[in-house]
């Protein structure tokens, strides 16, 4: 595994930059959630979506497009974080859509977790950052 900022930039082997890699193996749903949830809190947004995209690989068919949406809010998060807008925007809304139309899972309150996604995105193309999403 590669060094990685708490960005998800690489960084070298051994940087003072560098943070706890998290585990490419698929957790529990709910772990991978409490655990997405934290590494949000630290503003470690690459690192949840790197939690939840391997819930998402290892999901059964049906539950594939929440984790994969649920991933790619926080991949918007993470170009928002790096400063690049038109990505995140781009970010939230693809997780965004997948995430419409379903309830509730795992503690996640699902639509409104989309609504906060499209709202960003649209504070983002606006020209402001507003406040990062939680999960």
């Amino acid at each position: 595994m590669r060094a990685r900022d708490a960005l998800g930039r690489p960084v070298p082997t051994g940087s003072p930059t560098a943070v706890e890699p998290v585990s490419e193996e698929p957790l529990p749903p709910y772990d991978a959630v409490a655990l997405a949830r934290s590494l949000l809190a630290q503003g470690r947004a690459f690192s949840a979506h790197e939690v939840l995209e391997a819930s998402w690989k290892a999901a059964p068919e049906q539950e594939r497009e929440l984790w994969q949406g649920l991933a790619q809010v926080c991949v918007g998060l993470t170009h928002l974080q790096r400063g690049n807008r038109v990505g995140a925007a781009r970010l939230l809304r693809r997780g965004a859509e997948k995430l419409t139309g379903r309830s509730a899972a795992y503690g996640v309150d699902v639509p409104r977790v989309a609504r906060d996604a499209f709202g960003l995105a649209d504070d983002v193309d606006a020209g402001a950052d507003g406040p990062l999403l939680e999960i």
